[in-house]
C-alpha cells in the first residue's frame, strides 16, 4: 500500500449529489476531530491525488492530507465504515461505486455522500517496448482469461495456453497476462467491460441462467496464466521489462508515465489515446471519480480548499500539471458545470 502525505488528483468534474433516507449523524465525529484530511482509494487515481495534495500543501502551509492507495473496492469499504475521525473524507475510485456500497455507507450512517467525475481514463493492455503488437477484441480476451469455457456443451478448465489456440490469426505465443487483484477498480470494469461483454456473444453462455453467466463470464484464471500483480503499476512494468512476452492491465496514464518501457496493444482496432479515450471511440475508456463524505465538512472546512485546487486552472487548465501528468479532461461545458458545482460544496449547503 502506498502512503504519501501531500497528493490528490483532480480531472474532470461532474458533481452528483447522493441522498438517502436516513438522518445525517455529524455528532458522532464532533468530539477531537483531526485536522488533516485524509483520503484513500484507487491506485489510478493516486498520483493525481498526489500531485494536487502537494500544490495544496505549498499554498496554505498547514497539515498536508494523507493520501493512500488502497485500490478502489478497499478505499470505498474504508470510507463507508462510518462517520468521524477513524474513517476517510474522499475516496479515489477508477469505477463507480456499486449499489451494494451505498447501502454499506447508509448502514455505517454515511447519508451524504457527492460524487465527482474527474475525468477520463482508459484501461490497457500493456506490453513490453521490445515486443511485437496484436489486435485484440473482448471476446479474445475473455477466451484467453476465463477460468472456465463452454466447450462441447460442458464448462470446462481453460484450455487455451498459446494466444494462436484462442485466434488463428494470432502468434504462437504463450498467454500471460499481468493484472489487479480483486480489490481493485481496474480490475472490476476489466471484468464488466470486457469478460462479460466479450462472453455474451456465446451461444452457450446466453443459455445459462443470470448468475451463472456472472461466474462464466467474469471468473479469471488461476492457472498461472492470469498474474494477480498488486496495485503498483510499477510492479507489473517491471514484469514486462523481464517477460516481454507478457501483457499487463493497467491504466492509461500509467502508460503515459512509462512510454519509454511499454506500448499498448490495440483494441478492437483503435488504439488508446488521449483523443480516442475522451471521445469514447476507444473501446476501453472509463470515468474517474472521487467521493466526498459531505458530513466531514462541517469538520474539516479544509476540504473545499482542496477540491477547489483540484479544479483550478492551474491543475486542471489547457497547460495544467495534472493534464501534464496523464489527466484527460472533461471537454468544457461539462468541465464548467463541475466548477460550479464544486465551489457551491460547502458544510450545511
Amino acid at each position: 500500500m502506498k502512503i504519501v502525505r501531500p497528493t490528490l488528483f483532480f480531472c474532470c468534474f461532474v458533481f452528483l449529489f447522493l441522498s438517502f433516507v436516513y438522518p445525517a449523524h455529524r455528532a458522532a465525529a464532533a468530539n477531537g476531530f483531526r485536522d488533516t484530511i485524509r483520503i484513500v482509494g484507487s491506485s489510478t487515481v493516486f498520483p493525481f491525488a498526489a500531485f494536487v495534495a502537494e500544490k495544496y500543501y505549498r499554498k496554505h502551509s498547514n497539515h498536508a492530507p494523507v493520501v493512500e492507495s488502497t485500490g478502489s473496492g478497499g478505499g470505498i469499504k474504508m470510507f463507508c465504515a462510518g462517520i468521524g475521525q477513524d474513517t476517510p473524507d474522499i475516496v479515489n475510485a477508477s469505477r463507480r461505486m456499486k449499489i451494494s456500497e451505498v447501502r454499506m455507507c447508509a448502514e455505517n450512517k454515511v447519508t451524504e455522500i457527492s460524487e465527482v467525475m474527474i475525468g477520463w481514463d482508459g484501461i490497457v493492455l500493456a506490453k513490453s517496448v521490445k515486443a511485437d503488437s496484436f489486435n485484440l477484441t473482448r471476446e479474445i480476451l475473455w477466451k484467453a482469461l476465463a477460468k472456465n469455457l463452454p466447450i462441447d456443451g460442458h464448462m470446462v478448465p481453460n484450455p487455451h495456453k498459446l494466444w494462436s489456440h484462442v485466434d488463428r490469426s494470432l502468434p504462437d505465443m504463450e498467454i500471460k497476462v499481468f493484472g489487479p487483484p480483486p480489490t481493485s477498480g481496474t480490475r472490476d470494469v476489466f471484468v464488466e467491460e470486457v469478460m462479460q461483454k466479450g462472453c455474451l456473444s456465446n451461444p452457450s453462455i446466453k443459455q445459462q441462467p443470470p448468475e451463472q453467466q456472472v461466474l462464466s463470464c467474469g471468473e479469471m484464471r488461476e492457472d498461472g496464466v492470469y498474474v494477480e500483480a498488486g496495485e503498483d503499476d510499477d510492479l507489473i512494468v517491471r514484469r514486462l521489462s523481464t517477460d516481454p512476452k507478457a501483457l499487463g492491465i493497467m491504466g492509461y496514464n500509467a502508460l503515459e508515465r512509462r512510454s519509454s518501457l511499454i506500448s499498448a496493444m490495440s483494441i478492437n482496432g483503435v488504439e488508446p489515446g488521449f483523443e480516442t479515450i475522451r471521445e469514447g471511440t476507444y473501446p476501453l475508456a472509463r470515468p474517474l471519480f472521487l467521493y466526498v463524505k459531505k458530513e466531514h465538512l462541517d469538520f474539516l472546512p479544509q476540504i473545499n480548499d482542496y477540491l477547489k485546487e483540484f479544479i483550478s486552472d492551474a491543475a486542471v487548465g489547457e497547460d495544467g500539471y495534472l493534464i501534464d501528468n496523464g489527466l484527460i479532461p472533461l471537454k468544457d461545458e461539462m468541465g464548467r458545470a463541475v466548477k460550479v458545482q464544486v465551489l457551491s460544496l460547502s458544510a450545511g449547503q
